[in-house]
């Protein structure tokens, strides 16, 4: 049986953002969390910074979108990292980005918006990337994590969870309204959204498989996990 993790979350918070061209968090109280951080904008994501009062550290991507929005002379503190490779997306020539500059942690936000298949797509390269790295989406006030691995957690009583097999996964879990005793989810015939904590320890014991774990946000704290022998 594979060892269990605790999942918590760092105040030492993440090392980088990064920003995605689709919709990003509106409210200037959010950037404000990352203002000392590298903040990493994939192509037109950095109009929408600029527009938002926000210089991005770095613009990476083929700038199809900045080049037809924006003009080089806009950003004189970015820094500009032309991709043309057609065969990886933006998202994807960020994180291998991140990946050399030696950022672990990266929150990534904008995840959705445009057109579905870039979405999807994204979905692809998130769970690739997450076992390189310690990735994490946020998305309207939620955290979303890669688990290939049984862990415990700490839920406010409650807190909506939500378990999406990626695209199946065979789990038990404790502690959740819903409970799961060595189930399958899979896509397409069974998923496991919005489900609810009734007490404050959960515990998801993945069995086979791999899930996406979408829990309340935890601004601006880091999601972390520590291997533990007695769950």
């Amino acid at each position: 049986m594979a060892p269990f993790s605790r999942l918590t979350f760092s105040a030492a918070g993440f090392d980088a953002l990064l920003c995605l061209d689709g919709v990003l968090p509106s409210t200037p109280e959010f950037y404000t969390h990352f203002l000392s951080l590298p903040i990493i904008a994939a192509d037109g994501a950095a109009v929408q910074l600029r527009h938002a009062g926000i210089t991005p550290t770095m613009i990476i991507g083929d700038l199809d979108s900045f080049h037809a929005l924006a003009r080089d002379a806009d950003y004189p503190t970015s820094s500009i990292l032309y991709e043309p490779d057609q065969e990886t997306n933006d998202f994807e020539k960020c994180l291998v980005y991140c990946q050399k500059a030696g950022f672990h942690s990266v929150l990534v936000c904008g995840f959705h918006g445009g057109l579905l298949e870039h979405s999807l797509n994204n979905w692809s390269v998130f769970i690739r990337f997450s076992s390189i790295l310690n990735l994490c989406i946020y998305e309207s006030m939620r955290y979303i994590l890669s688990l290939h691995q049984p862990v415990t957690f700490q839920a406010s009583l409650q807190e909506i969870i939500s378990l999406i097999p990626q695209p199946a996964v065979r789990l038990t879990t404790q502690g959740l309204q819903w409970p799961l005793t060595n189930q399958w989810l899979h896509l397409g015939i069974r998923e496991g959204a919005r489900n609810r904590a009734i007490a404050g320890d959960i515990q998801i014991d993945i069995h086979e498989g791999a899930l996406l774990f979408i829990c309340d946000a935890r601004l601006p704290m880091k999601p972390l996990f520590e291997i533990i022998t007695n769950p």
